[in-house]
């Protein structure tokens, strides 16, 4: 069981939680939900989601152009408006960050007009997380997905959860095993919702 400190947010804090992977009994996704509760404890409205549920075509002009935003980017969009706060852990794929998570947020940065926007994104906070069965945790899709998100305006907490050999990380319930990474997730999800 994780022990959480009760740090009180205000009610107006949503967070959008999600993985960059769609694996079933993926790491990442228990990561998410160890993140999630730590900051439904803390009073924080949380919605988690599974990038599955949002499949969308690879991003091309030419099919915005001629068919539209698909309607799961718009859902997906719609939801990164509505949360203030998000949350995203990214398995690491040859260095960087997933193809479906990156798609996500390049339809995410579009409009329905066809247009760039980073509202979605814009002085919205985010907490990044990985846990990767290597030894070095995704950190280097954890930096990539960084600046990936301050280029579009998010505004990323600085301390940054890696969990390496995650294969061995978590218990047979999903929650997190070594007391030192729960500290810091509990960390980083403070100051998320400061």
């Amino acid at each position: 069981m994780l022990f959480i400190p009760f740090f009180d947010v205000q009610s107006a804090v949503k967070v959008l939680a999600f993985s960059g992977s769609t694996r079933t009994g993926s790491y990442n996704q228990s990561l998410i939900e160890n993140a999630a509760e730590i900051a439904r404890t803390s009073n924080a409205e949380v919605t988690v989601i599974n990038l599955k549920d949002y499949e969308m075509p690879f991003y091309q002009a030419e099919l915005e152009s001629s068919q539209g935003m698909p309607r799961n980017a718009l859902r997906f969009r719609q939801l990164m408006l509505d949360h203030n706060r998000i949350i995203i852990a990214t398995p690491e794929y040859n260095g960087s960050l997933t193809a479906i998570l990156k798609n996500a947020l390049d339809w995410a940065s579009r409009t329905e007009q066809a247009e760039f926007s980073n509202e979605a994104f814009k002085d919205k906070k985010f907490a990044l997380m990985s846990a990767s069965p290597g030894k070095g945790g995704g950190k280097r899709s954890v930096d990539h997905l960084a600046q990936v998100l301050a280029s579009l305006g998010g505004k990323v907490v600085e301390d940054k959860v890696v969990v390496p050999q995650a294969y061995q990380a978590f218990d047979c319930n999903q929650n997190l095993k070594n007391d030192s990474t729960k500290k810091q997730l509990i960390q980083e999800i403070a100051e998320l919702l400061r």
